[in-house]
Protein backbone atom coordinates (compact mmCIF):
# COMPACT_ATOMS: atom_id res chain seq x y z
CA UNK A 1 0.00 0.00 0.00
CA UNK A 2 1.14 3.34 -0.89
CA UNK A 3 1.82 5.81 1.91
CA UNK A 4 -0.47 8.11 1.05
CA UNK A 5 -2.96 6.07 0.88
CA UNK A 6 -2.16 4.66 4.36
CA UNK A 7 -2.25 8.11 5.86
CA UNK A 8 -6.15 8.81 3.89
CA UNK A 9 -7.25 5.28 5.44
CA UNK A 10 -5.52 5.69 9.17
CA UNK A 11 -7.65 9.22 9.14
CA UNK A 12 -10.71 7.98 7.79
CA UNK A 13 -10.31 5.20 10.57
CA UNK A 14 -9.64 8.20 13.11
CA UNK A 15 -12.71 10.21 11.69
CA UNK A 16 -14.78 6.92 11.75
CA UNK A 17 -14.00 5.87 15.95
CA UNK A 18 -14.26 9.89 16.83
CA UNK A 19 -17.92 10.15 15.51
CA UNK A 20 -18.64 6.68 17.03
CA UNK A 21 -17.00 8.12 20.51
CA UNK A 22 -19.07 11.09 20.39
CA UNK A 23 -22.55 9.21 19.27
CA UNK A 24 -22.39 5.82 20.86
CA UNK A 25 -23.14 5.37 24.60
CA UNK A 26 -19.62 2.76 25.63
CA UNK A 27 -21.04 -0.53 26.93
CA UNK A 28 -18.34 -2.37 29.01
CA UNK A 29 -19.35 -6.12 27.66
CA UNK A 30 -17.36 -7.80 30.08
CA UNK A 31 -18.76 -6.75 33.04
CA UNK A 32 -21.97 -7.30 31.42
CA UNK A 33 -20.89 -10.92 30.82
CA UNK A 34 -19.96 -11.07 34.39
CA UNK A 35 -23.80 -9.92 35.46
CA UNK A 36 -25.29 -12.57 33.34
CA UNK A 37 -23.57 -15.42 34.36
CA UNK A 38 -23.91 -14.26 38.73
CA UNK A 39 -27.30 -13.35 38.13
CA UNK A 40 -28.38 -16.50 35.99
CA UNK A 41 -26.34 -19.21 37.15
CA UNK A 42 -25.75 -17.97 40.89
CA UNK A 43 -29.55 -16.45 41.41
CA UNK A 44 -30.44 -15.76 44.96
CA UNK A 45 -33.69 -13.91 43.90
CA UNK A 46 -36.43 -16.92 44.48
CA UNK A 47 -34.88 -17.93 47.68
CA UNK A 48 -35.49 -13.91 48.38
CA UNK A 49 -38.65 -14.02 47.47
CA UNK A 50 -39.81 -16.95 49.41
CA UNK A 51 -38.24 -15.29 52.74
CA UNK A 52 -39.94 -12.32 51.81
CA UNK A 53 -43.54 -13.42 51.16
CA UNK A 54 -43.90 -17.03 53.13
CA UNK A 55 -41.84 -16.37 55.39
CA UNK A 56 -42.43 -12.49 56.52
CA UNK A 57 -46.25 -12.69 55.23
CA UNK A 58 -48.43 -9.76 54.25
CA UNK A 59 -46.66 -6.34 54.36
CA UNK A 60 -49.93 -3.78 54.46
CA UNK A 61 -47.72 -0.34 55.71
CA UNK A 62 -48.32 0.04 59.64
CA UNK A 63 -48.20 -3.46 60.30
CA UNK A 64 -46.11 -5.68 62.10
CA UNK A 65 -45.47 -7.59 58.78
CA UNK A 66 -44.19 -4.82 57.09
CA UNK A 67 -41.80 -3.69 60.29
CA UNK A 68 -40.70 -6.95 60.15
CA UNK A 69 -40.14 -7.36 56.50
CA UNK A 70 -37.83 -3.98 56.83
CA UNK A 71 -35.92 -5.70 59.69
CA UNK A 72 -35.27 -8.52 57.67
CA UNK A 73 -34.44 -6.63 54.25
CA UNK A 74 -31.76 -5.13 56.40
CA UNK A 75 -30.44 -7.75 57.99
CA UNK A 76 -30.20 -9.32 53.76
CA UNK A 77 -28.43 -6.36 52.26
CA UNK A 78 -25.92 -6.18 55.41
CA UNK A 79 -24.69 -9.39 54.99
CA UNK A 80 -24.48 -9.08 51.19
CA UNK A 81 -21.81 -6.31 51.78
CA UNK A 82 -23.83 -3.34 51.09
CA UNK A 83 -22.98 -0.08 53.62
CA UNK A 84 -24.77 2.46 55.34
CA UNK A 85 -27.66 0.29 55.58
CA UNK A 86 -30.53 1.89 57.46
CA UNK A 87 -34.31 1.92 57.97
CA UNK A 88 -34.81 5.58 57.95
CA UNK A 89 -37.51 7.19 59.26
CA UNK A 90 -40.10 9.32 56.90
CA UNK A 91 -43.05 10.28 58.86
CA UNK A 92 -46.42 9.25 60.52
CA UNK A 93 -48.47 7.30 58.48
CA UNK A 94 -51.75 7.09 60.64
CA UNK A 95 -53.18 3.70 62.55
CA UNK A 96 -51.41 0.42 61.55
CA UNK A 97 -53.67 -2.25 61.20
CA UNK A 98 -53.26 -6.00 60.50
CA UNK A 99 -56.30 -9.36 60.14
CA UNK A 100 -55.66 -11.95 63.09
CA UNK A 101 -58.82 -13.94 62.17
CA UNK A 102 -61.29 -14.38 59.15
CA UNK A 103 -64.19 -17.24 58.90
CA UNK A 104 -67.57 -16.64 57.24
CA UNK A 105 -70.05 -18.73 56.08
CA UNK A 106 -73.36 -19.45 54.81
CA UNK A 107 -75.67 -21.67 57.07
CA UNK A 108 -78.62 -21.20 55.51
CA UNK A 109 -80.68 -22.50 53.10
CA UNK A 110 -77.55 -25.12 53.34
CA UNK A 111 -74.28 -24.60 55.03
CA UNK A 112 -71.25 -23.45 52.54
CA UNK A 113 -67.93 -21.81 54.01
CA UNK A 114 -67.49 -18.37 51.92
CA UNK A 115 -64.48 -16.98 50.20
CA UNK A 116 -63.97 -13.58 51.81
CA UNK A 117 -61.59 -11.24 52.68
CA UNK A 118 -61.75 -8.27 55.48
CA UNK A 119 -61.41 -5.09 54.10
CA UNK A 120 -58.26 -3.19 55.47
CA UNK A 121 -59.26 -0.42 58.86
CA UNK A 122 -62.02 -2.05 59.06
CA UNK A 123 -62.93 -3.52 63.03
CA UNK A 124 -63.99 -7.31 63.81
CA UNK A 125 -67.13 -8.75 64.88
CA UNK A 126 -65.19 -9.34 68.55
CA UNK A 127 -66.53 -13.21 68.57
CA UNK A 128 -69.15 -15.19 66.25
CA UNK A 129 -72.12 -13.66 65.00
CA UNK A 130 -75.14 -14.76 63.18
CA UNK A 131 -77.87 -12.89 61.71
CA UNK A 132 -80.01 -13.41 58.36
CA UNK A 133 -79.08 -11.35 55.24
CA UNK A 134 -80.71 -8.57 53.46
CA UNK A 135 -79.62 -7.77 49.76
CA UNK A 136 -79.35 -3.82 49.68
CA UNK A 137 -78.59 -2.00 45.98
CA UNK A 138 -77.83 1.28 46.68
CA UNK A 139 -77.21 3.37 43.55
CA UNK A 140 -77.94 6.81 44.88
CA UNK A 141 -79.28 8.66 47.81
CA UNK A 142 -82.61 8.47 47.02
CA UNK A 143 -82.18 5.11 47.58
CA UNK A 144 -81.35 4.84 51.30
CA UNK A 145 -85.13 5.97 52.11
CA UNK A 146 -86.59 1.77 51.62
CA UNK A 147 -84.19 0.46 53.54
CA UNK A 148 -84.61 2.79 56.49
CA UNK A 149 -85.70 1.38 59.94
CA UNK A 150 -85.51 -2.65 58.32
CA UNK A 151 -81.13 -3.45 58.82
CA UNK A 152 -81.07 -3.39 62.40
CA UNK A 153 -79.40 -7.00 63.74
CA UNK A 154 -78.83 -8.16 59.75
CA UNK A 155 -76.34 -8.68 58.22
CA UNK A 156 -76.01 -6.45 54.66
CA UNK A 157 -75.40 -7.69 51.32
CA UNK A 158 -74.14 -4.85 49.24
CA UNK A 159 -75.10 -5.62 45.38
CA UNK A 160 -74.87 -3.85 42.36
CA UNK A 161 -77.39 -4.75 39.63
CA UNK A 162 -74.87 -5.68 37.73
CA UNK A 163 -72.82 -8.46 39.45
CA UNK A 164 -73.21 -11.09 36.82
CA UNK A 165 -70.29 -13.61 36.32
CA UNK A 166 -69.84 -15.01 33.10
CA UNK A 167 -67.18 -17.39 31.44
CA UNK A 168 -63.71 -15.94 30.69
CA UNK A 169 -62.69 -17.07 27.08
CA UNK A 170 -59.39 -15.40 27.42
CA UNK A 171 -55.76 -16.91 29.23
CA UNK A 172 -55.35 -15.11 32.74
CA UNK A 173 -51.90 -14.70 32.34
CA UNK A 174 -49.94 -13.28 28.69
CA UNK A 175 -46.94 -11.80 27.35
CA UNK A 176 -46.60 -8.90 25.32
CA UNK A 177 -46.62 -9.56 21.56
CA UNK A 178 -44.29 -7.93 19.31
CA UNK A 179 -47.21 -5.95 18.12
CA UNK A 180 -48.33 -4.45 21.15
CA UNK A 181 -44.30 -3.76 21.78
CA UNK A 182 -43.95 -1.86 18.33
CA UNK A 183 -47.00 0.03 19.45
CA UNK A 184 -45.61 1.36 22.70
CA UNK A 185 -42.03 2.24 20.41
CA UNK A 186 -44.47 4.11 17.89
CA UNK A 187 -44.53 8.03 17.53
CA UNK A 188 -47.33 8.45 21.27
CA UNK A 189 -48.96 11.41 19.09
CA UNK A 190 -50.34 9.49 16.14
CA UNK A 191 -53.88 8.76 16.10
CA UNK A 192 -55.21 7.78 19.76
CA UNK A 193 -51.81 6.66 21.45
CA UNK A 194 -51.62 9.81 23.19
CA UNK A 195 -50.29 8.94 26.78
CA UNK A 196 -48.72 11.98 28.33
CA UNK A 197 -48.21 13.20 31.86
CA UNK A 198 -49.62 16.93 30.50
CA UNK A 199 -52.07 15.43 28.09
CA UNK A 200 -56.11 16.88 28.70
CA UNK A 201 -58.34 15.56 31.58
CA UNK A 202 -61.06 13.43 30.63
CA UNK A 203 -63.98 15.93 30.39
CA UNK A 204 -66.37 13.33 31.72
CA UNK A 205 -68.38 14.03 34.98
CA UNK A 206 -66.09 11.86 37.68
CA UNK A 207 -68.08 9.14 39.72
CA UNK A 208 -69.11 10.02 42.94
CA UNK A 209 -67.91 7.35 45.34
CA UNK A 210 -71.02 6.71 47.72
CA UNK A 211 -69.35 3.97 49.59
CA UNK A 212 -68.53 6.48 52.45
CA UNK A 213 -72.22 7.44 52.37
CA UNK A 214 -73.52 4.24 53.26
CA UNK A 215 -71.35 2.86 55.34
CA UNK A 216 -72.52 5.50 57.95
CA UNK A 217 -76.18 4.84 57.39
CA UNK A 218 -75.68 1.28 58.07
CA UNK A 219 -73.92 2.01 61.19
CA UNK A 220 -76.82 4.37 61.93
CA UNK A 221 -79.04 1.56 61.35
CA UNK A 222 -77.41 -0.09 63.55
CA UNK A 223 -76.43 -3.69 61.11
CA UNK A 224 -74.14 -5.81 62.27
CA UNK A 225 -71.68 -6.65 59.23
CA UNK A 226 -71.53 -5.98 55.60
CA UNK A 227 -70.87 -7.91 52.71
CA UNK A 228 -69.29 -7.33 49.61
CA UNK A 229 -67.28 -7.25 46.42
CA UNK A 230 -65.71 -6.27 43.45
CA UNK A 231 -63.57 -7.62 40.85
CA UNK A 232 -62.94 -11.53 40.71
CA UNK A 233 -63.59 -14.44 39.35
CA UNK A 234 -62.81 -18.12 40.29
CA UNK A 235 -62.45 -17.38 44.17
CA UNK A 236 -59.95 -14.58 43.53
CA UNK A 237 -60.53 -11.54 45.42
CA UNK A 238 -59.51 -7.97 45.03
CA UNK A 239 -58.79 -6.60 48.12
CA UNK A 240 -58.83 -2.83 49.00
CA UNK A 241 -59.52 -0.63 52.66
CA UNK A 242 -62.70 -0.63 53.91
CA UNK A 243 -62.60 2.45 55.94
CA UNK A 244 -60.00 5.18 56.64
CA UNK A 245 -56.22 4.86 58.60
CA UNK A 246 -56.01 8.18 59.67
CA UNK A 247 -57.22 9.08 63.59
CA UNK A 248 -60.09 10.74 63.12
CA UNK A 249 -61.93 7.86 60.95
CA UNK A 250 -65.49 7.67 60.96
CA UNK A 251 -66.85 4.36 62.32
CA UNK A 252 -67.92 1.01 59.55
CA UNK A 253 -69.22 -2.02 60.29
CA UNK A 254 -67.11 -5.26 60.24
CA UNK A 255 -66.75 -5.55 56.06
CA UNK A 256 -66.40 -8.71 53.83
CA UNK A 257 -65.06 -8.34 50.55
CA UNK A 258 -66.06 -11.63 48.90
CA UNK A 259 -65.65 -13.85 45.72
CA UNK A 260 -67.90 -12.97 43.18
CA UNK A 261 -69.60 -16.43 42.63
CA UNK A 262 -70.02 -16.70 46.53
CA UNK A 263 -71.05 -13.23 46.50
CA UNK A 264 -73.65 -14.06 43.25
CA UNK A 265 -75.31 -17.04 45.25
CA UNK A 266 -75.96 -14.60 47.95
CA UNK A 267 -77.44 -12.10 45.97
CA UNK A 268 -79.23 -14.71 43.55
CA UNK A 269 -80.96 -16.45 46.86
CA UNK A 270 -82.32 -13.02 48.61
CA UNK A 271 -83.61 -11.75 45.06
CA UNK A 272 -85.61 -15.13 45.10
CA UNK A 273 -86.82 -13.85 48.44
CA UNK A 274 -85.20 -17.16 50.28
CA UNK A 275 -84.12 -16.68 53.62
CA UNK A 276 -80.14 -16.58 54.34
CA UNK A 277 -78.44 -16.59 57.57
CA UNK A 278 -74.69 -15.43 57.64
CA UNK A 279 -72.41 -15.99 60.44
CA UNK A 280 -68.57 -14.56 60.50
CA UNK A 281 -65.87 -14.58 62.89
CA UNK A 282 -63.56 -12.22 62.79
CA UNK A 283 -60.89 -10.45 64.34
CA UNK A 284 -58.86 -7.58 63.41
CA UNK A 285 -56.20 -5.42 65.38
CA UNK A 286 -55.40 -1.64 64.97
CA UNK A 287 -52.30 -0.74 66.05
CA UNK A 288 -51.78 2.52 67.69
CA UNK A 289 -49.13 2.55 69.50
CA UNK A 290 -46.37 4.11 67.22
CA UNK A 291 -47.42 5.56 64.04
CA UNK A 292 -43.89 5.85 62.49
CA UNK A 293 -42.98 4.50 58.92
CA UNK A 294 -39.84 3.90 57.02
CA UNK A 295 -37.51 3.14 54.24
CA UNK A 296 -35.37 0.33 53.78
CA UNK A 297 -32.26 2.21 52.39
CA UNK A 298 -28.24 0.56 51.88
CA UNK A 299 -25.19 1.84 49.47
CA UNK A 300 -22.72 0.48 47.82
CA UNK A 301 -19.76 3.14 47.88
CA UNK A 302 -18.50 5.05 44.72
CA UNK A 303 -15.14 5.24 44.55
CA UNK A 304 -14.02 8.20 42.19
CA UNK A 305 -13.12 10.93 44.03
CA UNK A 306 -15.25 13.42 42.18
CA UNK A 307 -18.00 11.56 41.16
CA UNK A 308 -19.03 9.39 44.72
CA UNK A 309 -21.12 12.12 46.20
CA UNK A 310 -23.37 11.43 43.32
CA UNK A 311 -26.29 8.60 43.26
CA UNK A 312 -27.72 6.27 41.01
CA UNK A 313 -30.73 4.82 43.16
CA UNK A 314 -32.93 1.91 42.28
CA UNK A 315 -35.62 0.64 43.93
CA UNK A 316 -39.37 -0.80 44.42
CA UNK A 317 -42.04 -0.39 47.09
CA UNK A 318 -42.09 -3.42 49.90
CA UNK A 319 -45.99 -3.14 51.23
CA UNK A 320 -48.42 -4.71 50.17
CA UNK A 321 -51.86 -5.14 50.59
CA UNK A 322 -53.20 -8.10 53.45
CA UNK A 323 -55.30 -10.50 51.29
CA UNK A 324 -51.87 -12.82 50.48
CA UNK A 325 -48.14 -12.28 50.94
CA UNK A 326 -48.14 -9.51 47.95
CA UNK A 327 -45.74 -11.64 45.32
CA UNK A 328 -46.13 -9.57 42.20
CA UNK A 329 -47.16 -6.59 43.67
CA UNK A 330 -44.28 -5.66 44.87
CA UNK A 331 -42.09 -8.50 46.27
CA UNK A 332 -40.85 -9.36 42.93
CA UNK A 333 -39.54 -5.61 42.05
CA UNK A 334 -38.46 -6.02 45.79
CA UNK A 335 -36.25 -9.12 45.82
CA UNK A 336 -35.23 -7.86 42.26
CA UNK A 337 -33.83 -4.60 43.30
CA UNK A 338 -31.78 -6.13 46.08
CA UNK A 339 -30.90 -9.52 43.83
CA UNK A 340 -29.05 -6.17 41.58
CA UNK A 341 -27.34 -4.91 43.98
CA UNK A 342 -26.10 -8.23 44.91
CA UNK A 343 -24.99 -9.29 42.05
CA UNK A 344 -23.11 -6.36 41.45
CA UNK A 345 -21.43 -6.97 44.60
CA UNK A 346 -20.96 -10.44 44.50
CA UNK A 347 -18.86 -9.72 41.21
CA UNK A 348 -16.79 -7.08 42.70
CA UNK A 349 -17.61 -3.49 40.86
CA UNK A 350 -16.14 -0.50 41.90
CA UNK A 351 -18.47 2.02 40.80
CA UNK A 352 -17.47 5.72 40.01
CA UNK A 353 -20.76 6.93 41.81
CA UNK A 354 -22.50 5.40 44.98
CA UNK A 355 -25.51 3.26 44.15
CA UNK A 356 -28.38 3.65 46.46
CA UNK A 357 -31.21 0.65 46.81
CA UNK A 358 -34.60 2.10 48.30
CA UNK A 359 -37.66 -0.32 49.68
CA UNK A 360 -40.56 1.55 49.44
CA UNK A 361 -43.30 1.09 52.38
CA UNK A 362 -46.46 3.58 51.85
CA UNK A 363 -47.08 3.34 47.91
CA UNK A 364 -50.29 1.21 48.22
CA UNK A 365 -51.75 4.66 49.68
CA UNK A 366 -49.91 7.36 47.64
CA UNK A 367 -46.05 6.80 47.04
CA UNK A 368 -46.12 8.22 50.75
CA UNK A 369 -42.51 6.39 51.78
CA UNK A 370 -40.69 7.57 48.18
CA UNK A 371 -42.16 11.04 47.79
CA UNK A 372 -41.33 11.55 51.93
CA UNK A 373 -38.06 10.39 50.81
CA UNK A 374 -37.72 12.98 48.23
CA UNK A 375 -38.68 15.99 49.46
CA UNK A 376 -36.36 15.11 52.61
CA UNK A 377 -33.83 14.54 50.46
CA UNK A 378 -33.96 16.62 46.91
CA UNK A 379 -37.02 18.69 46.91
CA UNK A 380 -40.46 19.95 47.69
CA UNK A 381 -42.50 18.71 44.69
CA UNK A 382 -45.63 21.07 45.92
CA UNK A 383 -42.78 24.31 46.21
CA UNK A 384 -40.05 22.77 43.47
CA UNK A 385 -37.75 24.26 46.00
CA UNK A 386 -34.73 21.66 45.57
CA UNK A 387 -32.27 21.22 47.98
CA UNK A 388 -28.41 20.39 47.34
CA UNK A 389 -28.30 17.28 46.73
CA UNK A 390 -30.71 17.41 44.15
CA UNK A 391 -28.06 17.60 41.28
CA UNK A 392 -26.25 14.92 42.46
CA UNK A 393 -28.78 12.48 41.87
CA UNK A 394 -27.88 10.56 38.06
CA UNK A 395 -31.12 8.32 37.57
CA UNK A 396 -33.74 6.14 40.16
CA UNK A 397 -34.77 3.03 38.50
CA UNK A 398 -38.04 1.14 39.28
CA UNK A 399 -39.67 -1.91 38.94
CA UNK A 400 -43.37 -2.65 40.21
CA UNK A 401 -45.70 -3.96 37.50
CA UNK A 402 -45.64 -7.85 38.67
CA UNK A 403 -43.18 -10.47 38.21
CA UNK A 404 -42.94 -10.32 34.58
CA UNK A 405 -39.71 -10.43 32.85
CA UNK A 406 -38.37 -6.51 31.56
CA UNK A 407 -38.88 -6.01 27.79
CA UNK A 408 -37.71 -2.67 27.71
CA UNK A 409 -38.15 0.83 29.53
CA UNK A 410 -40.21 4.14 29.20
CA UNK A 411 -38.13 6.99 28.87
CA UNK A 412 -40.79 9.09 30.59
CA UNK A 413 -40.61 11.68 27.79
CA UNK A 414 -36.99 11.77 27.90
CA UNK A 415 -35.69 11.86 24.26
CA UNK A 416 -32.27 12.38 25.97
CA UNK A 417 -31.72 9.25 27.21
CA UNK A 418 -32.66 7.10 24.19
CA UNK A 419 -29.48 6.60 22.46
CA UNK A 420 -27.95 5.64 25.62
CA UNK A 421 -30.47 3.20 26.70
CA UNK A 422 -30.33 1.86 22.99
CA UNK A 423 -26.87 1.18 23.81
CA UNK A 424 -27.50 -0.41 27.08
CA UNK A 425 -30.34 -1.94 26.31
CA UNK A 426 -28.94 -4.10 23.19
CA UNK A 427 -26.75 -7.06 24.63
CA UNK A 428 -30.10 -8.05 26.50
CA UNK A 429 -32.71 -8.26 23.12
CA UNK A 430 -31.85 -12.39 23.23
CA UNK A 431 -32.98 -12.26 26.51
CA UNK A 432 -36.62 -10.46 25.42
CA UNK A 433 -35.81 -6.83 26.34
CA UNK A 434 -35.54 -4.02 23.31
CA UNK A 435 -38.23 -2.05 23.49
CA UNK A 436 -37.49 2.03 24.13
CA UNK A 437 -41.13 4.00 24.71
CA UNK A 438 -40.85 7.79 25.08
CA UNK A 439 -44.14 7.57 26.95
CA UNK A 440 -45.21 7.79 30.54
CA UNK A 441 -46.01 5.32 32.70
CA UNK A 442 -47.29 6.25 36.27
CA UNK A 443 -48.84 4.86 39.36
CA UNK A 444 -45.50 3.98 41.27
CA UNK A 445 -42.14 5.12 42.67
CA UNK A 446 -40.39 6.62 39.92
CA UNK A 447 -43.20 9.39 39.80
CA UNK A 448 -41.55 11.06 43.09
CA UNK A 449 -38.31 11.25 41.42
CA UNK A 450 -40.23 12.41 37.85
CA UNK A 451 -42.34 15.12 39.45
CA UNK A 452 -39.36 17.27 40.92
CA UNK A 453 -37.10 16.72 37.69
CA UNK A 454 -35.19 14.25 38.56
CA UNK A 455 -34.69 11.17 35.80
CA UNK A 456 -37.16 8.49 37.15
CA UNK A 457 -37.66 5.28 35.13
CA UNK A 458 -40.02 2.06 35.14
CA UNK A 459 -39.29 -0.66 33.09
CA UNK A 460 -42.00 -2.41 30.58
CA UNK A 461 -42.80 -5.75 31.60
CA UNK A 462 -44.62 -8.36 30.60
CA UNK A 463 -48.00 -8.78 32.35
CA UNK A 464 -48.69 -12.35 33.15
CA UNK A 465 -51.18 -12.62 35.10
CA UNK A 466 -50.86 -9.15 36.98
CA UNK A 467 -53.94 -7.36 36.17
CA UNK A 468 -56.19 -10.81 36.18
CA UNK A 469 -55.14 -12.78 38.73
CA UNK A 470 -52.95 -11.12 41.53
CA UNK A 471 -52.64 -7.32 41.56
CA UNK A 472 -54.37 -6.21 45.18
CA UNK A 473 -55.84 -10.36 45.52
CA UNK A 474 -55.60 -13.03 47.74
CA UNK A 475 -53.92 -15.36 45.01
CA UNK A 476 -50.81 -12.68 45.15
CA UNK A 477 -48.87 -15.09 46.41
CA UNK A 478 -45.28 -16.82 46.02
CA UNK A 479 -46.37 -19.73 43.21
CA UNK A 480 -47.17 -16.83 40.86
CA UNK A 481 -43.82 -15.87 40.26
CA UNK A 482 -41.34 -16.92 37.42
CA UNK A 483 -37.85 -17.81 38.43
CA UNK A 484 -36.24 -17.07 34.84
CA UNK A 485 -38.43 -13.62 34.41
CA UNK A 486 -36.89 -12.49 37.66
CA UNK A 487 -33.80 -13.70 37.55
CA UNK A 488 -33.56 -12.09 33.82
CA UNK A 489 -34.99 -8.50 35.25
CA UNK A 490 -32.22 -8.24 38.06
CA UNK A 491 -29.54 -8.62 35.17
CA UNK A 492 -30.79 -5.99 33.42
CA UNK A 493 -32.01 -3.87 36.31
CA UNK A 494 -28.01 -4.63 37.47
CA UNK A 495 -26.23 -3.88 34.01
CA UNK A 496 -28.37 -0.92 33.52
CA UNK A 497 -27.74 0.80 37.35
CA UNK A 498 -23.90 -0.13 36.86
CA UNK A 499 -23.51 1.84 33.22
CA UNK A 500 -24.99 4.83 34.98
CA UNK A 501 -22.64 4.29 37.88
CA UNK A 502 -19.60 4.48 35.31
CA UNK A 503 -20.38 6.99 32.77
CA UNK A 504 -18.94 10.28 32.84
CA UNK A 505 -21.53 12.54 32.99
CA UNK A 506 -25.12 11.99 35.14
CA UNK A 507 -28.04 10.86 32.52
CA UNK A 508 -29.30 14.02 30.86
CA UNK A 509 -32.00 15.81 32.38
CA UNK A 510 -35.44 17.23 30.84
CA UNK A 511 -36.62 20.51 31.91
CA UNK A 512 -37.81 21.66 35.63
CA UNK A 513 -41.57 20.34 35.96
CA UNK A 514 -43.70 23.47 37.35
CA UNK A 515 -45.41 23.37 41.00
CA UNK A 516 -47.69 20.79 41.35
CA UNK A 517 -50.89 22.40 42.13
CA UNK A 518 -52.21 18.85 43.23
CA UNK A 519 -50.67 17.71 46.44
CA UNK A 520 -52.68 14.30 46.26
CA UNK A 521 -52.34 13.80 42.80
CA UNK A 522 -51.35 9.93 42.28
CA UNK A 523 -52.17 7.99 39.09
CA UNK A 524 -53.15 4.33 40.09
Amino acid sequence: MKKHNLLVLTSLTALLLSFRGDNTESVNMRTVMQIKHEGFANSQVMRSLFELTDVNGPRLTGSPGMKQAEEWAAKKLKSWGLKNVRIERWGGFGKGWEINKSYVAMTAPYYQPLIGVPRAWTPGTNGLIKGDAVLVRIEGREDMAKYRGKLSGKVVVLSTLNNETKPNFTPDARRLTDEELAKMDADPHAGDGVTSLSQKKATAKPRVNLRPMIDSFLVEEDAIAVVSGGRGTMGTVFTSNGASRKWDAPAVLPDIEMGSEHLGVLGRLLDAGKRVTIEMDTRTTFHTEDSTEYNVVADIPGTDPNLAPELVMLGAHMDSWHASTGATDNGTGTVVAMEAVRILKAIGIRPRRTIRVALWSGEEQGLLGSRAYVKKHFGDRLTMKLKDDHSKVSAYYNLDNGGGKIRGIYMQENDAVRPIFEAWMAPFKDLGASTLTIRNTGSTDHISFDEVGIPGFQFIQDPLEYGTRTHHTNMDSYDRASANDLMQASVIMASFVYHTAMRSEKLPRKQLPKVNKSPDSYRR
